[in-house]
Parts: C-alpha cells; sequence; structure tokens
C-alpha cells in the first residue's frame, strides 16, 4: 500500500476516533455559511502589485496634494496585500461533504430538527444529502 493511502487512512481513522471530531466539523462547516461574501470585483495579487508600483511612481514625482494621496494609496493597497496573504481559502465543499458525513448523527444525538438547520443557514439540498429530512408535526 502506498505511504499517501496509508496516512489518509490514519487520519480519517483518528478523526473518526476523536469524539470531538464531528462537532467540529460541523461547526466549521456552519461558520463557513455565515461568513459574509465578498462582494465587489476581485483584484488579484498582481493587479495590486502593478497598482503599488504606479502609486510610488506618483509618490516620488508628485508635490502637495498629490504626493499625500499617493502615500494614502501606498497604504491602502499594501494593507489589501497583506490581507491578501492573510485571509484562509475555505474550500466550501470539502466543508460541505464533510458536514454531509456527520448531521445526521450529530442531529439525533443532540436534538437538532431540520427545521433548527434550516434556521442555522443550511440549504434544504444539503440536508437532503445528509439524511436528515422534514417531520411533520
Amino acid at each position: 500500500m502506498p505511504a499517501s493511502n496509508a496516512a489518509a487512512r490514519k487520519a480519517r481513522t483518528s478523526a473518526l476516533a476523536d469524539p470531538r471530531a464531528p462537532s467540529a466539523t460541523i461547526d466549521r462547516y456552519l461558520a463557513a455559511l455565515t461568513t459574509p461574501k465578498r462582494r465587489g470585483r476581485k483584484v488579484s495579487k498582481a493587479t495590486l502589485e502593478q497598482r503599488l508600483v504606479l502609486a510610488r511612481g506618483r509618490f516620488e514625482a508628485g508635490v502637495g496634494v498629490e504626493r499625500v494621496l499617493a502615500a494614502q494609496e501606498i497604504r491602502d493597497i499594501t494593507a489589501k496585500l497583506t490581507k491578501l496573504q492573510m485571509s484562509p481559502v475555505v474550500d466550501v465543499e470539502r466543508l460541505e461533504a464533510a458536514f454531509v458525513k456527520f448531521a445526521k448523527k450529530f442531529g439525533e444525538e443532540s436534538g437538532v430538527t431540520y427545521g433548527a438547520w434550516r434556521d442555522a443557514g443550511v440549504s434544504a439540498h444539503v440536508l437532503r444529502k445528509a439524511g436528515i429530512s422534514r417531520t411533520r408535526g
């Protein structure tokens, strides 16, 4: 058996052995659902770096108000670049797949109903995939 398959199996086994794993998995998925989406046009790192070079050029050549505005633009772009490097990319599809695996059992053990899942922002489609159905009564 290749080493990578053995490592993957060991990781899955240890995750299942940890009684907190389902709860943590569900928590990460629900947190990803409630994280606000970034609005507006996405700006690439390359574009920001290009704009930073131009702003530095305007700063060096500028005087008065033009210079101070260029200095502020340099600070703004630098902050955006830092934020871009620090913000983790969340793989919602992977989190959803893990949620689907644990949600039904977790809900049954914790008394979480279909309506509560829906109130928390979980889509009906995902609940259906998890095997959680609507109940009457």
